[in-house]
């Protein structure tokens, strides 16, 4: 019981850190003058990876490397699957007033580069350097389009800058400097407590059950780790704003591939389970395929959709735990 406590401790403590530190740099970001599209392709976007980026460079330290790409294997799945699947399920998602095929395609050149790696066996820092080469190229080319199309109406649910404020989480361009480093100082503490205790406590769980890291890394962790997302998206549901909820989850699933392992191979080699390779993985991309109705021929999530994506999400966790 102790450890299942520990478990939801830390992810209490990842999850209020990681907000506390994307509050603290996009204010931060803000009052130095820095557009709110460029502080929403980087900071934010890194700042809600954050706590599986810590997860996986504190896995693979601890010498659990499974828990590392499990995480970043089911928070994917668990993306598009459960984090879409229950907003549509509460309103109707018009993904179809939405252009986000550049961005999914991106994801999906980011999958397929991420599962080829896999299949070499290991991922070493070498896997590390063209995986986050990558994510340099995507952050650049994003970055560029946002500031040439900035103020522009092109059907592609463009925004003003003063609306872009608005939508940041936590945005205020006002906030004081103490209340910055207050955010900052928590988010930089609490990030490393709680992955390390997640972590921890996932190898008690798995140890206390019997089942491979990877499993917890898949199921616990993976869930956990995507409630940001489920929150965010939730919300964006119940306004109307398809766009957000749909971007939200491609950009997470591009920087979980990109960042997270890149990042995290440069600790220690990450050895892949045959059990990923045979699976999880195709489970991932089949997942990723479920959205070209909604991202290239223009569909609306529906709610029977986002039933089919939920019971999907469901399937799959009743087949990874059974196994």
């Amino acid at each position: 019981m102790l450890v299942w406590l520990t478990a939801a401790l830390g992810l209490v403590i990842l999850l209020m850190a990681g907000d506390a530190l994307v509050r603290g740099a996009v204010n931060i970001s803000l009052r130095l003058g820095i557009p709110a599209l460029i502080v929403s392709l980087t900071i934010v976007a890194f700042g809600t990876s954050a706590p599986e980026l810590l997860i996986a460079i504190s896995a693979v330290d601890d010498h659990a490397p499974g828990l590392a790409l499990g995480n970043v294997i089911g928070s994917n799945t668990a993306n598009i699957l459960l984090v879409l699947g229950i907003p549509a399920m509460l309103s109707r998602l018009q993904t179809s007033q939405c252009d986000t095929r550049k961005s999914y395609a991106i994801m999906m050149v980011a999958t397929v580069l991420f599962m080829a790696l896999a299949y070499v066996g290991v991922f070493t820092w070498v896997s590390g350097i063209v995986l986050l080469a990558v994510l340099a190229i995507v952050l650049w080319d994003a970055a560029r389009t946002a500031l040439k199309h900035r103020r522009s109406e092109d059907g592609s649910c463009a925004v003003s800058s003063a609306e872009d404020e608005e939508e940041l989480e936590g945005a205020d361009p006002d906030a004081p400097w103490w209340k910055i480093s207050v955010y900052l100082l928590l988010g930089l503490i609490g990030l490393p407590l709680g992955a390390e205790l997640l972590v921890d406590s996932g190898i008690d769980i798995a140890r206390q059950f019997h089942v491979p890291e990877t499993v917890i890394g898949l199921t616990l962790i993976a869930i956990g780790t995507s409630l940001p997302e489920l929150a965010t998206t939730v919300m964006a549901a119940l306004r109307k704003q398809a766009d957000v909820a749909l971007g939200n989850v491609i950009g997470s699933n591009m920087f979980n591939l990109l960042a997270i392992i890149g990042i995290a191979s440069f600790v220690g080699p990450i050895p892949v389970d045959r059990g990923l390779l045979h699976f999880d993985l195709w489970v991932m991309l089949g997942a990723s395929l479920l959205l070209l109705p909604f991202v290239v021929f223009k569909k609306d999530m529906t709610r029977r959709w986002g039933v089919m994506l939920t019971a999907a999400y469901v399937i799959y966790l009743l087949v990874v735990l059974a196994a």
